[in-house]
């Protein structure tokens, strides 16, 4: 594939869209990073230069882009740097004509480093607040356990979504690597979180093979998978993906960066498509792999050879796939048909 400009990259701009796959720490813009990397310098190997990103955010693999992730998490030291960086991703967003997202957030790694967990969800649900306010966007909450951080990770997540329970939060996930962390290390957790009326949402199928995505779907509860192209080896998989409606959060240049795929043009994504997966678009960690969710929709675009009608539908599988409530979600449909209706006219 080239990186030329999309003949639907107007359309696209304007699209009214959802986000369900895009994660708060990996949202740091550069501009936010290299203000924390310069407020804590000496402190940290993440560049104090914007202009030095790129090379940092240059990952050989998977382990090292959890690294260099981590680098970035170590630099938020306070309940206002994290209000600061949930405001700055709302307005991101926003730009983007984005009117609903599901941000996952992973609170474990901000309170083992000191920010009282109290303060940690007073300060996303005001930014929440004042984004709805000032942007129109629609935020919500996916609380996700660090895998690698083990079944403590999980009670910490668990407690703070039981017994906190912020208004955006509506989900419970599970990320990090996936080598070496069962999903059903953490069935005992997502139980607990389905019987309070969360819904489950674990990574799968990212870095690892098929087996994950079934042990996410049997032991986790899955009704979305973070990922899940491996499912694209399995036909059984496939079928079970497909008959039961379970989508897809797909982030089509995050594999390419985690070398989770070899290219954009040896994606799996038509695969899952052409097998009736249900499948949506998202960005995952777009600063940290120069991408945005516009640019998201036109790789998807051109992937899967759709037109500005197409793309509309892409669009409006994310709302559906959403865990927004039903008269959001009639909205936020009629207001993609409306825009498509008049780009076109």
């Amino acid at each position: 594939m080239t990186s030329a400009a999309s003949p639907y990259a107007d359309f696209i701009a304007g699209l009214p869209k959802a986000e369900l796959h895009v994660h708060h720490i990996g949202s740091a813009s550069p501009h936010t990073v290299a203000q924390l990397a310069a407020r804590h310098d000496g402190a940290t190997p993440v560049p104090a230069d914007p202009e030095q990103l790129a090379a940092y955010f240059t990952f050989t693999d998977f382990a090292h882009f959890i690294d260099v992730y981590l680098s970035v998490v170590d630099l938020i030291r306070d309940a206002e740097d994290v209000w600061t960086l949930t405001y700055d991703i709302a307005r991101d967003l926003a730009a983007q004509n984005v009117r609903y997202a599901e941000l996952t957030l992973t609170p474990y790694s901000s309170v083992v480093r000191g920010i009282p967990p109290e303060a940690f969800c007073d300060a996303v649900e005001d930014a929440r607040r004042r984004a709805a306010d000032d942007f129109g966007l629609q935020l919500r909450w996916c609380f996700d356990i660090p895998g690698e951080a083990g079944e403590e990770a999980g009670d910490i997540t668990l407690d703070m979504a039981l017994l906190m329970r912020p208004d955006g939060l509506v989900s419970f996930g599970l990320g990090g690597p996936e080598l070496g962390v069962p999903r059903s290390t953490f069935a005992e957790h997502f139980a607990a979180a389905r019987a309070a009326g969360l819904h489950s949402v674990p990574h799968a199928g990212e870095s690892t093979g098929p087996e994950s995505i079934w042990e996410a779907l049997d032991t986790l509860g899955a009704e979305r998978i973070g990922h899940g192209i491996a499912a694209a080896r399995d036909e059984a998989l496939l079928a079970r993906l497909r008959d039961q409606a379970i989508p897809l959060e797909v982030c089509p240049t995050s594999n390419v960066c985690t070398r989770a795929v070899p290219s954009l043009a040896e994606h799996p994504l038509p695969a899952l498509v052409a097998a009736g997966v249900p499948v949506t678009i998202n960005s995952d960690d777009p600063p940290m792999f120069s991408t945005t969710l516009n640019r998201e929709y036109e790789i998807a675009a051109e992937l899967l050879k759709l037109d500005e009608a197409g793309i509309a539908e892409l669009a409006k599988a994310a709302v559906r796939a959403s865990f927004l409530d039903e008269p959001g979600k009639r909205g936020l449909l009629a207001e993609i048909d409306e825009y498509a209706m008049v780009f076109g006219s």
